[in-house]
């Protein structure tokens, strides 16, 4: 079985017009088997941070190393990030930027990604910075409702290309649980 394959039960529950004996309003639950997501929520700002260490330290070894400067430093890191990310999460399934935070890269079947597919999506890295500027709206007490822009990078297309995943380390046990385990059909209704 494959990550994408597995589904998720949600139960959810639907009023219906009528009512029983004591006046309450009587619910259809419904069940449905969702896909399965083994991501987590705020992901892209980790995997940000992630691959800024890793530029991090690429960028002081050709500073300090080879006397380049800064923009030169930061400029040689890129491709070496790329070809050490690919090797570190084709052997360890994680960088040390990844490392730091406990995420793991992994694919389809729950293995670490293949060399070609993890130097597929390290190279997609670059794409993934491109930010997405929106307008965030939030309300303070002393100043009332606040408008202002927010910058968001889209960390997941490499991710969707070469379907794999960024998985906290704590849930590998369950993701391999449920590879394990047979998926039930979609959507049944339950009488409550």
């Amino acid at each position: 079985m494959k990550i994408s394959e597995i589904k998720e039960r949600k139960v959810i529950y639907r009023p219906t017009p009528d009512f029983d004996r004591y006046g309450k309003r009587i619910y259809h639950a419904y069940e449905y088997y969702l896909p399965y997501n083994p991501g987590f929520k705020g992901n892209e700002t980790i995997r940000l941070f992630a691959k800024w260490i890793d530029m991090a330290i690429f960028a002081i070894i050709f500073f300090y190393l080879f006397n380049k400067n800064p923009v030169e430093a930061v400029l040689l890191s890129i491709p070496c990030v790329i070809v050490s990310g690919a090797i570190t999460e084709y052997y360890y399934g994680t960088t040390l930027g990844k490392k730091i935070f406990r995420i793991r890269v992994i694919d389809d079947e729950g293995n670490n990604p293949s060399l070609f597919t993890s130097l597929k999506r390290n190279f997609l890295c670059l794409a993934n910075f491109y930010p997405v500027f929106s307008e965030y709206t939030s309300k303070t007490v002393a100043m009332g409702w606040r408008r202002g822009p927010q910058v968001n990078f889209s960390m997941n297309l490499n991710n969707k290309i070469c379907t794999t995943y960024i998985v906290k380390e704590s849930r590998m046990e369950e993701i391999r649980s449920l590879l394990d385990s047979e998926q039930p059909e979609n959507k049944k209704q339950i009488e409550s």
